[in-house]
Formats: structure tokens, sequence, C-alpha cells
């Protein structure tokens, strides 16, 4: 079933959480934001195949090597985005899209818009940093 959005359509308070518009609205906004990640994965792999140039001078090669390390780190950084999005339209497809799963409260729309991957509310999210924070101190 198709659900046509109103154009400049967000989510608001106003209306009942996770309805279909709603979910439709975050479908593609995660489904836009995958998108974009890809092709620039896409872009990254071809530029570093184009450049494969030896450089003679010591410094130009390791500021090569330097900038194809970092490239790679965001890269992978991105990977594993893409299978959050990818588990957060899973979320959509079960109608579990929205909902903390620590609590089972609905995450804000604020910060759904934000960060269409939350899987916390932000008391959630803030508890679970704190516990970090002491764990980690020890």
């Amino acid at each position: 079933m198709v659900v046509r959005l109103p154009k400049g359509y967000k989510p608001s308070d106003d209306e009942p959480f996770m309805n279909k518009r709603q979910r439709e609205y975050f479908r593609r906004k995660l489904e836009q934001w995958k998108e974009d990640i890809l092709l620039e994965n896409k872009e990254t792999l071809q530029h570093l195949q184009e450049e494969t140039a030896h450089h003679p001078d010591l410094a130009d090669r390791a500021s090569t090597e330097t900038e194809r390390s970092l490239e790679l780190r965001t890269r992978d950084r991105q990977r594993k985005l893409v299978s959050k999005i990818d588990a957060a339209l899973r979320r959509v497809e079960e109608g579990t899209y929205g909902y903390c799963e620590e609590t089972g409260e609905p995450i804000s729309l604020k910060r759904l818009d934000a960060r269409p991957i939350a899987t916390l509310s932000i008391e959630a999210q803030e508890r679970h940093e704190r516990r970090e924070r002491v764990y980690r101190d020890d």
C-alpha cells in the first residue's frame, strides 16, 4: 500500500504517534540516507582505484597513505551506519520503529528526525551513557 506524503510533510506531535504517514516519512528518510552513503562509498572506491600513482617523494607518499587510511576508516564507520539503517528499516516494517528498546516508550519525533536510527529515548540513552562512564572509569 502506497502512502502519499503532502509536499513538505514533517511529523508532528499533533497526530497519532507512528501513524502511516510518519512511518513512511522515516522510511523514506532512512532509504535516502542509505542511498547517499552508498553513493559516497562508490565514489571513494573509484577515487582510490584511480589514485594509484606512486610518489617518489616520501612526504607525498606518506600524505597519500594518511588520506587513504582516513577515507577507509570513514567508509568503515559508514558501513556500520548502513547496517544500523537497515535495522531501522526492518523496525519500520515490523511496526516497532520509534519506540525505545529499553522502556517501550515512544522516542520523541525531534530525536528521530535528528537521529533516525535512534533505538533509545533520550532518558534511556543518558542512563546508558552514565552506566558506560561508570564502568569505563573502573
